[in-house]
């Protein structure tokens, strides 16, 4: 029998538990390694090892612990207790009502982010009305016709939640996402796929905007014509980086959070970039760390391109993405 101290170095465990029973002492013992949200913690690890939703857990709350899962589940607690972000350990994150999947190459996707996702589709959707919910889906690089989608850039984009979100809620988007990391793009051309939208969203390797710039896009002479620009970069500042959760220092890739000195460097590089394409994006939007949505929503002001630059704000009530339009 395992040590089953509150306080003791290993995941606690008794032959003969119920469920419930299982989940309690798994809540008390992740709790004394000082992890947060250990309820919630160890029941997401139970649904994944009992391969159940929470529906049939609650059902299942006074069945007895199955044996042979009894490694898997103490293993999964003390991997928690190190500080492994539990999305990594079960695969997933849902994101904007869809399951995706997330792996150590990239950011976990946060909730503020669908709020960044439903500022662009709300904002598209005034400036081109047409295009709402069309169900001719077009592929990037198309004309652009009177009832065309716009042309849909996602920089940055990780495991892809904001581009196959993107692609899923509007199907006539013309819809493009770029990443530094080849094994980002691994994952997030997986969930492009689990979603149904791979023959839709165009995935390509490099720096920033870099691949739609002239000359980095094959065939194309001028660059992409971009109607529209999407970025969750890096924006954390280099000082910063030591001072993070655990959770986030430790397990989640340093290249989707460094944002350099002071953080926005990733920002100050694409507004430079976009001026290199054919023609600027009518609709611009970032998420920004804190304090940063107002110096760079200044940054955005002094070109001169967009009649309007809004500051959203999060769930918390921090300022964090900026919506800029030209109507």
């Amino acid at each position: 029998m395992q040590n089953e101290s509150n306080t003791g170095t290993t995941a606690p465990f008794s032959e003969g538990l119920t469920i419930r029973e299982a989940c309690r002492k798994a809540t008390a013992w992740l709790e004394a390694q000082a992890v947060e949200e250990a309820d919630s913690n160890a029941e997401l690890l139970l649904m994944h090892v009992l391969e159940l939703d929470r529906a049939a857990l609650l059902l299942a709350w006074n069945d007895t612990f199955p044996s042979h899962k009894r490694e898997q589940w103490q293993a999964l607690l003390q991997r928690k207790a190190c500080g492994e972000p539990i999305q990594y350990m079960i695969g997933e994150q849902w994101f904007y009502g869809r399951p995706f999947t997330v792996t150590p190459a990239v950011l976990i996707p946060r909730p503020e982010t669908e709020l960044l996702v439903e500022a662009v589709l709300t904002a598209a959707d005034r400036l081109w009305p047409a295009a709402e919910r069309s169900p001719a889906p077009h592929s990037v690089g198309a004309g652009t016709g009177a009832a065309a989608g716009p042309t849909v850039v996602d920089v940055g984009t990780g495991s892809g939640a904001i581009a196959v979100t993107l692609a899923a809620q509007r199907h006539s988007w013309r819809v493009s996402a770029s990443d530094l990391s080849p094994d980002a793009l691994e994952v997030a051309r997986r969930n492009a796929a689990r979603h149904g939208v791979a023959d839709r969203v165009q995935f390509l390797q490099g720096d920033l905007l870099a691949p739609y710039l002239a000359g980095c896009v094959s065939g194309g002479r001028g660059g992409v014509a971009i109607d529209a620009l999407v970025s969750n970069p890096p924006y954390i500042p280099a000082a910063d980086l030591p001072g993070l959760q655990r959770e986030v220092r430790e397990y989640e890739p340093q290249l989707a959070l460094d944002g350099g000195a002071d953080g926005l460097d990733p920002y100050r590089r694409m507004l430079e970039q976009l001026r290199e394409l054919p023609q600027l994006p009518r609709l611009v939007a970032f998420e920004l760390g804190i304090g940063q949505p107002s110096v760079v929503a200044d940054m955005m002001r002094e070109m001169g391109v967009w009649s309007g630059i809004a500051i959203i704000k999060d769930y918390a009530g921090i300022e964090r993405h900026i919506i800029a339009t030209q109507e």
